[in-house]
């Protein structure tokens, strides 16, 4: 499967810890080509924090209650 997302970054999130939300947001988006941008812009956040969450060097606290409804709607797509 061909997606926007670098072999660094979809190897980074493998090895993340699978109880972290933001890890577990990235796995989701990584399954279904989900745009970082999108997320970014839909939370208020950088791209750059997104990218963060994604491979677990931090935890999407504020944001937790719209990424866990963001996991849930992108998992009907995968």
């Amino acid at each position: 499967m061909s997606n926007g997302y670098s072999a660094k970054l979809i190897q980074l999130n493998r090895k993340a810890s699978k109880k972290g939300l933001g890890v577990a947001l990235g796995r989701v988006c990584i399954a279904v080509d989900y745009p970082v941008s999108s997320i970014a812009t839909q939370l208020g956040v950088s791209r750059q924090t997104v990218y963060n969450w994604f491979v677990g060097l931090y935890e999407p606290k504020n944001h937790a209650p719209n990424v866990i409804a963001m996991i849930k709607k992108l998992e009907k797509y995968s």
